[in-house]
């Protein structure tokens, strides 16, 4: 070395090939303090909403027994979501949120070589984990509207294809598909090919066109359903997510887990949060009142905004990502930016939208 700069550290461990493909995931960054103003961060797509009384105090009465393990089985929310969704117990896996259970869907289905086909773009853990696993993405791009393109989804589909993933409501965009597109789109799908309906954002859903994913997965035994409790439930800090799938393939992703992923802490604050859904659900209400006023300001300034059925809004400004992104982090918020595609902005605190409101129509301005 002689420019000064810092070597590469080596090893002389031999390390998997298939790390070299795969990308990093970028986390929202938190809100950078502002001289004379609060900073808020709009990135993570995080409910703005401490946890609710009731589930803290279960939280705080089991705090007391982390010198054991959970159980592994995680059979008391297992059983308590069954109830919930009127589905058998045996047909629930649990893993450390719902990238977690993602993780063990793609582990349990997907040989080197093998493809796993999304929209692009989509939920960045994605590629992460094709990667990992040595397995190919096949990545779909989006309509003009920020949409899943379902006909060249199921286009790209070959005899290496193990499964596919359906973000609905799309991350970052906001779209939910449409029931009649994906029925049409499931028709096409091979019946060995898994098909992941990724619901992270449900609770905050509106449209009447979009699909009941249970019922769809009780029709066909090559559908499985993704949930979480990091969004609308606000337990994003301790890592608590599902899968509903018919029991071959549920019975493969428990198999997959790793031991003891589901810690006691976040069981007992998901069966709380379940018992205690009707408060969470004025919440939610809310926040989705929110993205109505965000939405419907935005559209008055001129801005042309994808559908969103999701707690967050996308704004599609492609090379200028870099400096909108710029221009929020100067008044106090931290959104996600995506390359040169465009912006995530979570709709948080109401202050926080309204200043969100200012930075966009500053910009338009500009």
């Amino acid at each position: 070395m002689t420019d000064g700069a810092p070597s590469t550290p080596t090893t002389p461990v031999r390390l998997r090939d298939a790390l070299d493909a795969v990308p990093a995931y970028v986390a929202g960054k938190p809100a950078a303090a502002q001289p004379g103003i609060t900073a808020y961060k709009i990135s993570s797509n995080e409910n703005p909403y401490p946890p609710l009384p009731s589930v803290l105090d279960v939280v705080r009465e089991q705090a007391g027994q982390i010198n054991r393990y959970p159980d592994m089985g995680v059979a008391a929310l297992t059983v308590k979501l069954a109830e919930r969704l009127d589905v058998p117990a045996a047909r629930i896996a649990t893993g450390p949120g719902s990238v977690g259970v993602l993780g063990q869907i793609i582990t349990a289905f997907c040989d080197p070589g093998d493809e796993v086909i999304f929209a692009w773009r989509s939920f960045e853990a994605y590629p992460i984990l094709v990667a990992l696993a040595g397995a190919n993405a096949v990545q779909v791009p989006l309509t003009a509207e920020a949409r899943h393109d379902l006909d060249a989804m199921a286009e790209a589909i070959t005899d290496r294809t193990k499964v596919i993933l359906v973000c609905t409501p799309n991350n970052p965009t906001g779209p939910s598909v449409r029931t009649e597109e994906l029925e049409a789109f499931l028709d096409r799908v091979p019946e060995d090919v898994l098909v992941v309906l990724d619901e992270a954002y449900l609770e905050f859903v509106t449209s009447e066109e979009a699909p009941d994913a249970l019922a769809i997965h009780r029709a066909r035994p090559n559908v499985a359903v993704l949930r979480t409790f990091s969004k609308a439930y606000g337990l994003a800090g301790l890592r608590v997510g599902y899968a509903v799938a018919h029991e071959p393939v549920a019975e493969a992703l428990r198999k997959a887990a790793i031991p003891f992923g589901v810690n006691s802490l976040a069981q007992a604050a998901a069966i709380a949060s379940l018992e205690a859904f009707d408060e969470l659900d004025v919440r939610v209400k809310e926040l989705v009142s929110e993205r109505a006023r965000v939405v419907a300001g935005l559209e008055k300034q001129g801005w042309d905004i994808p559908d969103t059925d999701a707690n967050f809004v996308w704004f599609g400004v492609g090379e200028r990502t870099p400096e909108f992104a710029a221009a929020c982090q100067a008044a106090g918020l931290t959104v996600r930016p995506y390359g040169t595609d465009g912006v995530r902005a979570t709709i948080a605190e109401r202050e926080a939208n309204d200043r969100l409101l200012e930075v966009t129509a500053a910009f338009l301005e500009g």
